[in-house]
């Protein structure tokens, strides 16, 4: 999950907050930057999880990484506000910020209840910019560089059918990612977001593709032929986190194997038609000579 090929060292120094840091694509990346010589600040909901997620991260981690947990529910401000507080006194200053804290669920959207859309909006939306804005507010009073990673999706610039609140708050993350990219600039402050493809996951993945037929009919829309891994989120995360890109800000790095890219061309479906019953039905187009 750590063979990254980058320096052991890259992230040496650097405290870094993850939300829903206890599990999933969360852990994977906690982990990359222990092992990467980080101390890593991991957040969410249940104590539990995150006591053992922590200790999970210190068996990967090198000489100068460390997790600690920090129990917190970011849908409220003060909480949030609190959970940064807390991190920044423990590691004496934090200088990264992974916004991973989700929810999402699939309905017809005329469905959706008040209830069900804040669950979702309010974690994914409202958490990621409590938690940015405090980060950056302790930055600035340090006077201190720092980077934000935050995970969108794909379909935060196309919108989805069936995932309304979700494609709502993706939006509004990478929005807050390009605004404040551009205002925080002078302070040293780089906001990045990452946009991945189907990852399976503890828990997301099989909520979200629940039998064997929606996984099959989600791979054949990937043209490299299969999913991610967290562990290739997880370096892209620590690359935009670390110094070998200081110039790139208010950036979205998508990794999802083009499967965005497949949808929304007009003919990209073709594809899946066997090539030489395609090439036959392109020379069949072709004007007759003479």
């Amino acid at each position: 999950m750590t063979e990254s090929g980058f320096d052991p060292r890259l992230l040496a120094g650097r405290a870094i907050l993850v939300t829903g840091g206890g599990s999933g694509l969360g852990l994977a990346m906690a982990s990359t930057f222990a092992a990467h010589g980080a101390k890593v600040a991991i957040a969410g909901r249940r104590r539990d999880r995150l006591e053992a997620a922590a200790k999970e991260i210190a068996a990967s981690a090198r000489e100068g990484g460390e997790a600690a947990p920090f129990p917190a529910d970011i849908r409220e401000p003060e909480q949030a506000a609190g959970l940064v507080a807390a991190a920044a006194e423990r590691f004496g200053g934090l200088d990264g910020l992974v916004n991973n804290a989700a929810g999402n669920f699939l309905a017809f959207s005329e469905t959706v209840t008040p209830n069900g859309f804040d669950a979702v909006v309010k974690t994914v939306l409202h958490g990621t910019v409590h938690c940015t804005l405090a980060f950056g507010r302790q930055l600035m009073e340090r006077k201190a560089p720092g980077a934000v990673v935050s995970i969108v999706t794909t379909y935060a610039w196309t919108g989805t059918a069936y995932a309304l609140p979700s494609a709502c708050a993706k939006a509004g993350v990478l929005a807050m990612t390009r605004s404040l990219a551009v205002e925080w600039g002078h302070a040293g402050i780089r906001l990045n977001a990452i946009a991945p493809g189907p990852i399976p996951t503890e828990g997301a993945f099989s909520r979200l593709m629940p039998t064997p037929e929606t996984q099959r009919a989600a791979l054949a829309r990937i043209p490299l032929g299969r999913f991610g891994e967290t562990r290739e989120i997880a370096n892209l995360a620590a690359f935009l986190l670390s110094d070998l890109c200081p110039y790139q800000t208010g950036d979205c790095v998508t990794m999802d194997g083009g499967e965005w890219l497949a949808g929304a061309g007009e003919f990209s479906d073709y594809r899946r038609v066997p090539r030489e019953k395609l090439k036959a039905g392109f020379d069949a187009l072709r004007p007759k000579k003479g």
